[in-house]
């Protein structure tokens, strides 16, 4: 069964791309009694060699990245209020009113805009632009700002974590979820050697698994992520995506990569034959880590096994435990196979 307990640790955790620190120690903490070796390379990714009961035909590599979406202060302005910039896609909706935590201190603040009162007719009801919002920690001005924050700190969304009637709620769940899977299966006995990436700085354009892939030399990966889920009512048919509930996704392709083909069909096989809950993405959409992967070196078989995720890259996502319970079941059978090569 996955740890979920964990969970709710990762995605508390501040960690935006470039800042991953505090998620990276966590893992750590948590990996090191169980792990053959680890190294972590200049960009920060932590890379891990578990040794199984029987050495792999195929050498396998399962990724998750560390890092959520978040923001980075750019000025501070003479009333003692920051500028910022986003660290990685986040829409215009997700932020204006949210709380942050805003550098290595956490300090807390609100995202503020112009006020109604002084809002022209055109601008009402709309969101306004992340470059027209500013972060209000209520210094009085810039010097006292100062004392606490600097350009380029890490702003992360403030988000409570809540675990109920079988639905998590919380930030950072893409794709802390995939990283919990990968502490979990360091933790266990596993059949084959495996090699296990966190990756760094995925949400800003694939940078860590770049180097990281390259570093690991693979023949075949796994990246195990989140993925939207847009099952709404005003969603129709495809435009789902998929659904929360009915498990754990296999991908076939998206922005970044095609997935291999038998890697696919295997996947689905081994669900069926399990009884383990999966579906497919119904959308040519999104993209992750494997973008990189597949193309490092001179190629590496890659299939992505996500949870189906609400509200992503947002300051509070929805999956279901049932949804995460199947991901790990499924990426942990399919990487037996592949590593046995079957």
């Amino acid at each position: 069964m996955l740890e979920l307990g964990l969970l709710k640790k990762l995605c508390t955790a501040c960690g935006i791309s470039g800042d991953e620190g505090e998620v990276r120690s966590i893992i750590l903490d948590e990996i090191r009694p169980f792990a053959d070796e680890i190294n972590i390379d200049s960009m920060g990714n932590v890379i891990v060699f578990k040794r199984g009961r029987q050495r792999a035909e195929k050498k396998i590599m399962i990724s998750a990245h560390m890092d959520e979406v978040g923001f980075i202060v750019t000025d501070i302005q003479d009333n003692g209020t920051l500028k910022f910039e986003c660290v990685g896609g986040i829409n215009d909706s997700a932020v204006f009113a949210k709380q942050f935590f805003v550098g290595k201190n956490k300090i807390s603040g609100v995202v503020c805009s112009k006020p109604l009162h002084l809002t022209g007719p055109d601008e009402r009801g709309k969101n306004p632009p992340v470059k027209e919002l500013f972060i209000d920690i209520g210094a009085k001005n810039k010097e006292e700002a100062e004392r606490y924050i600097h350009p380029g700190d890490s702003v992360v969304f403030d988000s409570p974590y809540e675990n109920k009637f079988g639905r998590i709620i919380g930030k950072a769940i893409d794709d802390r979820l995939g990283c919990l899977v990968l502490i979990d299966m360091i933790k266990s006995d596993l059949l084959y050697d495996m090699y296990f990436v966190f990756c760094v700085q995925e949400e800003v354009g694939l940078r860590g698994s770049t180097c990281a892939a390259y570093t690991v030399a693979p023949d075949s990966a796994i990246v195990v992520e989140s993925t939207t889920a847009a099952d709404l009512p005003n969603a129709e048919n495809e435009k789902k995506v998929c659904i929360v509930g009915d498990g754990a996704v296999v991908s076939f392709m998206d922005r970044s990569t095609i997935y291999d083909k038998e890697y696919y069909a295997l996947a689905l096989d081994i669900a069926k034959e399990k009884n383990i809950p999966a579906q497919t993405k119904t959308m040519i959409a999104g993209g992750n880590d494997a973008g990189a992967i597949h193309r490092s070196r001179s190629g590496v078989r890659t299939i992505a096994v996500s949870v189906p995720c609400r509200y992503l890259h947002s300051s509070s996502s929805l999956i279901s435990e049932s949804d995460a319970q199947a991901v790990y079941e499924l990426v942990y059978a399919l990487a037996e196979n592949i590593a046995g090569n079957k």
